[in-house]
This record gives C-alpha cells, sequence and structure tokens, in this order.
C-alpha cells in the first residue's frame, strides 16, 4: 500500500481520510464485514440474516461522495485526451477467469454472458448508492444518455456495445457507461477491459490478442491505476497472462489487488496460494465464490460466507480476506486513498495544461478580418524575411537556423566559391610537359606574314589566351548556377516560413520568390557570359605579378636552347625546366627557328594566366555578393508588386487561413474550454475540502 500514501494523504484505522492536511473523512467506525460464527447455530443464523439485509459494505459520507462524482466529472469530460491521468481502478483477467461475476457481485446486477469475449469495449462502471428503493440505471455512450431497467441492462449493453464496436466479436477501445444507483452498492468507479484471450474465435480478428493487450496497458500503465486482478482459483497464478501484463507495469505490485475467483471449485491448495503469494501482489488477495445458477445475490452472499466459515480448507483462510463484502471494503478505501492523493496532482496538472495552452493560443497570429489588417501583417512578413536574409546572405548570422548548415548563406558561398577556384585552377592540362610548346609553335607559324624577323605577333597570344578560355568558359557559368540554386533555396524557404501561417499567401510567396530569383538568375547569367567573354577580348593586366613572373621564367630561356640544342646533338630527349619539370624535346628539333618566340610565348600566356584564373574568381565573386544584396535590399519589392496584383487585391488572399492553423487554433479552443470545466470541477471540490477543514 505504500505507493498509495504520501505526504498529501493519510488515512487511519478508524477510517479518516485526509487531504493536503485537511481532514474530508473521518467515520469512527471502521469498515468492518459481519462475520458468521459456529459457536452457536441459532445466533449463526441471526448474524447471517443481518448480513444479508445490510449494505455490502458503510457507505461514504456527504463528504467523501462529491471526490468521486468530481473524478467520474473529469473521467466524461475525457480530460485525460489533455494527458490528465485520473486515478482509477482497472479490471483485468484473463478469459473465463470470472471477471463479470466479481462485477456482477459488486453491482447487483447481470452482466452480459456468451462464449468468448464478453467486455468488447472498455465498461466505465459507476456505481453510486442510492437510498430509494428503486434502482435507477442509464448507459452512456456517444454523446447520449440511455436510461435502462434493470431486467433489460444485459440486451442494453449487448446493443450499445454493438453501436460502438460493431457487430460481431471484434472490440474497440471506445468506452462505454454504466451508471448503476442502487441501495446497498458500494460507492465505486471501475474500469472493466476485455478479457485476455490468445486465439481467436470465429468472428475475431486474427490479432486480437494485440488488441486487447494494447487496450489493457494504455489503461493499467498510469502509476494513478489500481490493478484488480480477477484471477481464477482453478488455475496457476503464474501462468495467468493478467499477471503478467500487471507485473509489466507494477513491478512491486503495490498497485495490484489480486480477486481470487471459483474458490469453491479448487479449495484444497487456495490457502497456500494466497499466502505464498508468488506472483508478489502488494495489495493482498480476496477469496470469492461466484455466484451460481439462479441464486439471488443475497442467497450468493450467505453461501460464499458460509463455504468460508465451514469449509474444511477453506476456513483456514483469514476473514479479512475472503467475501465480496471484504472485497468491496478494500476497493472502497483504496479508492478513497488514491483519489486524495493524485486530487492535488490533477489539480496543478489541470492549470499548468491550461496556463499552457492559453498561451499558445495567445502566440498564434490572430485571424485577420480585414485588408487592412492583411496588408499589416504582408508588410511585417516582408520585413521578417528580408532580415532573415540579410542574416543568412549578408552578415553571417544563423541563430535562426542553427542547426541547419544549408541555410548558413555565407558560409555556403564561401564553399562554393573556394571549391570554384580549385576546380579552376585544376582545369590545365593534366601533363603540362607533354607536347611542350607545340601549340605555340603551330599558331606562331600561322601568323606568319611579311615583317621583321624573331617579333612575337599579338595575334598569336590572342589565339591562345581565347582558346584556353573557351576551354574553361562553362565552369563560371555552372558556378553561378550552383549558386542561384542556393540562393533559390533559402529565399523560398525564407519566405515560406514567415508566411507559414496564412495558407493563401505562402502558395503565392513561394511562387513569386522564385519569380523573383529567376529574374536575378538570368540577369546574373549575362554578366557571367560578359565575364568571360571580356577575358578572351584583351590581353590587359596592371598586376605587377605578370611582369616578375614572366622575368623569372624567362631567365631559363637562354640555356633551355642551349640544352635542347646539346640534346640533339648528344642524342638525349629529355631536359629539365624549372617550373615544368621534366620536359620531352625531340619533337622541337625540327622547330628551331621559332623555339625563342614559342618559349617567350609560352612564358608569357602562363604567367598571364595565373592572372585570369585569379581574376575570374574575383569577378565572380562582387559580382555575385553585389546580386545578393539588390536582392535582400532592393529586388524583394518585386514580391510585394507580384502579390499584390495588378488590381492591388491580391492581398486578399491572405484573409484566407491555413487548414492547419485554423485546425489547430480550433483545438486549442476546445482543449481550454475543457480544461477551463475541469479546473471548475476541481476547484468546487477543493473549496468544499477548505470548508470542511473551516
Amino acid at each position: 500500500m505504500s505507493a498509495l500514501y504520501d505526504e498529501d494523504v493519510a488515512s487511519g484505522c478508524n477510517g479518516a481520510l485526509v487531504v493536503n492536511g485537511m481532514v474530508v473523512y473521518d467515520d469512527p467506525q471502521p469498515l468492518t464485514i459481519l462475520p458468521i460464527t459456529a459457536q452457536d447455530p441459532l445466533m449463526a443464523q441471526e448474524e447471517e440474516e443481518v448480513a444479508v439485509q445490510a449494505p455490502i459494505v458503510s457507505q461514504y459520507n456527504d463528504q467523501i461522495r462529491p471526490l468521486l462524482d468530481a473524478i467520474d466529472r473529469l473521467r466524461l469530460l475525457m480530460v485525460m485526451k489533455e494527458g490528465i491521468q485520473l486515478p482509477t481502478i482497472v479490471v483485468v483477467g484473463d478469459q473465463s477467469s470470472g471477471k463479470s461475476s466479481v462485477l456482477e457481485s459488486l453491482a447487483g446486477i447481470s452482466l452480459p454472458r456468451s462464449q468468448g469475449i464478453c467486455t468488447r469495449v472498455p465498461l466505465i462502471m459507476r456505481l453510486q448508492s442510492h437510498q430509494s428503493p428503486t434502482p435507477e440505471l442509464h448507459l452512456e455512450y456517444n454523446g447520449k444518455t440511455v436510461p435502462v431497467e434493470e431486467s433489460h441492462i444485459t440486451t442494453a449493453i449487448n446493443l450499445a456495445t454493438d453501436e460502438i464496436a460493431g457487430h460481431g466479436k471484434g472490440i474497440s477501445n471506445t468506452p462505454l457507461t454504466l451508471v448503476v444507483k442502487k441501495d446497498g452498492v458500494p460507492d465505486l468507479t471501475m474500469v472493466d477491459l476485455p478479457g485476455i484471450t490468445r486465439v481467436p474465435v470465429q468472428g475475431q480478428p486474427e490479432n486480437i490478442y494485440e488488441q486487447i493487450r494494447d487496450i489493457i496497458m494504455e489503461y493499467i500503465t498510469p502509476e494513478e491505476s489500481i490493478i484488480l486482478n480477477v484471477l481464477s482459483a482453478t488455475v496457476d497464478f503464474s501462468t495467468c497472462e493478467s499477471i503478467r501484463m500487471s507485473q509489466k507495469v507494477d513491478k512491486t505490485g503495490e498497485r495490484t489487488l489480486a480477486v481470487v475467483t471459483k474458490a469453491d471449485r479448487a479449495p484444497e491448495d487456495l490457502f497456500e496460494k494466497v499466502t505464498a503469494d508468488d506472483v508478489n501482489i502488494g495489495l493482498g488477495y480476496v477469496c470469492v465464490r461466484n455466484r451460481i445458477g439462479d441464486e439471488s445475490y443475497e442467497e450468493a452472499r450467505r453461501e460464499e460466507a458460509r463455504l468460508f466459515q465451514t469449509h474444511p480448507h477453506l476456513s483456514r483462510i483469514d476473514k479479512s480476506i475472503v467475501g465480496v463484502p471484504v472485497l468491496a471494503q478494500k476497493l472502497v478505501q483504496i479508492q478513497a486513498n488514491i483519489i486524495a492523493r493524485c486530487l492535488p496532482v490533477i489539480v496543478k496538472n489541470i492549470n499548468e495544461k491550461l496556463n499552457a495552452n492559453a498561451s499558445e493560443l495567445e502566440r498564434m497570429p490572430k485571424a485577420l478580418t480585414s485588408v487592412a489588417d492583411a496588408m499589416a501583417a504582408f508588410m511585417r512578413i516582408i520585413g521578417a524575411a528580408k532580415e532573415s536574409l540579410r542574416k543568412l546572405l549578408l552578415r553571417g548570422e544563423f541563430d535562426e537556423y542553427p542547426d541547419d548548415s544549408s541555410k548558413h548563406g555565407t558560409a555556403r558561398l564561401v564553399e562554393m566559391l573556394n571549391q570554384f577556384s580549385d576546380e579552376l585552377h585544376e582545369s590545365e592540362d593534366n601533363d603540362p610537359t607533354k607536347d611542350f610548346l607545340i601549340e605555340e609553335i603551330k599558331v606562331l607559324e600561322d601568323a606568319q606574314g611579311i615583317g621583321l624577323p624573331n617579333f612575337l605577333p599579338r595575334s598569336a597570344f590572342l589565339r591562345i589566351l581565347q582558346t584556353k578560355v573557351d576551354r574553361i568558359s562553362n565552369m563560371p557559368i555552372e558556378f553561378a548556377e550552383k549558386v542561384w540554386d542556393c540562393i533559390d533555396g533559402m529565399v523560398t524557404s525564407v519566405l515560406t516560413r514567415h508566411s507559414e501561417i496564412y495558407y493563401q499567401l505562402k502558395v503565392s510567396t513561394k511562387r513569386a520568390a522564385h519569380n523573383l530569383v529567376e529574374r536575378m538568375r538570368e540577369q546574373s547569367m549575362n554578366r557571367v557570359k560578359e565575364i568571360v567573354q571580356m577575358e578572351k577580348l584583351t590581353d590587359y593586366t596592371c598586376n605587377p605579378d605578370y611582369m616578375e613572373k614572366w622575368t623569372k621564367l624567362m631567365t631559363q630561356q637562354e640555356s633551355f636552347h642551349k640544352k635542347v640544342n646539346d640534346v640533339v646533338m648528344c642524342g638525349f630527349s629529355r631536359v629539365s625546366l624549372e617550373g615544368f619539370g621534366d620536359i620531352e624535346v625531340e619533337h622541337l628539333r625540327q622547330h628551331r627557328n621559332v623555339l625563342h618566340q614559342a618559349f617567350d610565348l609560352k612564358m608569357r600566356m602562363t604567367a598571364y594566366w595565373k592572372i585570369v584564373l585569379r581574376r575570374l574568381v574575383d569577378s565572380m565573386a562582387l559580382h555575385l555578393q553585389y546580386s545578393v544584396h539588390n536582392l535582400v535590399n532592393n529586388d524583394m519589392e518585386e514580391i510585394v508588386n507580384e502579390l499584390m496584383g495588378p488590381d492591388g487585391r491580391g492581398i486578399e488572399r491572405m484573409l484566407v487561413e491555413s487548414p492547419a492553423i485554423a485546425g489547430k487554433r480550433e483545438k486549442l479552443k476546445r482543449s481550454i474550454k475543457l480544461l477551463k470545466e475541469s479546473k471548475d470541477v476541481v476547484a468546487k471540490i477543493m473549496d468544499r475540502i477548505a470548508g470542511y477543514d473551516d
């Protein structure tokens, strides 16, 4: 019982119940059963009659009854869907364990019986003591209340079950509530779950066991649940599937109470079973006798009392754990304790959930009702999007997307620029020593004309330059395309995020953003092509590195020419040239007349080409940075114009709210309404408790 008590709850042997230090129930007479003695047959007969006529257990007084009513009201409001767990007595058991008989004995009514599963939906049984001689019963399901005659209760439950779970033998997790107001019943609320079966019978789904298991685990897992495990005396307790399930969620057994049915069918070793407690039942056992045949409930109780008093084996069992009256007493006390323990927590959880939902609803954007409101909201969206893009693409601030590196714009642009530079510089021929000077010689021979000898034609240099630029001309264009793909993704993503709450606007904004980027892309591609064409048009640089590099390379000209001549004379075919490595020169013997010019042309192009490549990278970097700056700071206004439309009425689309946002808003409103009703329910109870203390 340790789990049922804490600093907020105390329960004394005299029946007192305390919540938060306030006594809410104090019965000076403890809840007791009326035993039958065997010493005096006449006295025993008289006491039997008294026991039969007395209520099944002493009742709550007017102070404790409202606690249970409050919990039942919260259950009816379905506050558990909001994650607020309620104290619940959950009745579980294997098929044919006698669950229905136990519940019938407690409620004093007949429940459905059949082959296979009798309970196909969670049956919430609310038993309420009722002083009127005429019982009042009704069913609550699918939002309606159906009064029922006691003699027709079985039929009514079957009809309601069919409406909830369908005809046949399938099950459903939608609950059915049975309210029983009757003189002599204990004030209890229990949830009866389908009996556990492993083998489906005809008409049942193949996964019937898994369905039942999932329902049971949902109900017994919360710490607020008390597990009433119904076991048949005729079986080994350790083999019961209901025991295995309850042990998974209640390993210590501190919230499990076992009811042993059919004690009269297997009395021989029942005493040993309940005293050994091999299956760790923390709240103990209660042994009962099932009602047999057409016995009245009074007759069944009389026979039960006589059985445990006179049977040679069953009489050994302590009288404090036998009989339906004892079971009712235990359940009433356990229920009172768990409600008292959980009520302050329920109040706290309802308040926290209500405050959280109210705050979330407050943070949601207000539904727009006028064009002026829509325009103001739209301009806020554009302003926020521009600021986000400035952070991502210009300032390198990524606090809005800390974990999404694909949105870290400046970092991605530098990464792509470095990759472009590396690829550009690696685009040279794989082997610069192969066919050394052949291209230069061919161009020089084609450029020959009548003129001074040993003069380097500028046309030859330009021809080689243009050829080299043509070879890499696609690389800047491909790089720019890649950059604009990245920018397109970022702009679209940022604008979509900021307009998420406006469904129609989000679609239009995404399209307008893409159109803007495509226009910018087209302009950028034209500019990139111009940059490439400019490099082909003329050879110019003011960078002193050119002359420095060319001069350094030309210092090897005379030695190279001499080595080529020596190689020819000595029969060798390779010479070493700084900056190029070992060069095959056999093919140069027949071109010695233009060798000096070809070498000069090669060294000029080598020095100048480094400048060209660096200039291409610099130009691309400056151009793209300038384009991004204009996009964010100036061209975003084009999105505004496109969305506004030629007649300026496009902004009205914002008045249509996203289905997801509208659904979330309505869900929060329903949740807040439910939680407010729940808060009112518990507030009245807490006020009443405070009144008791006064």
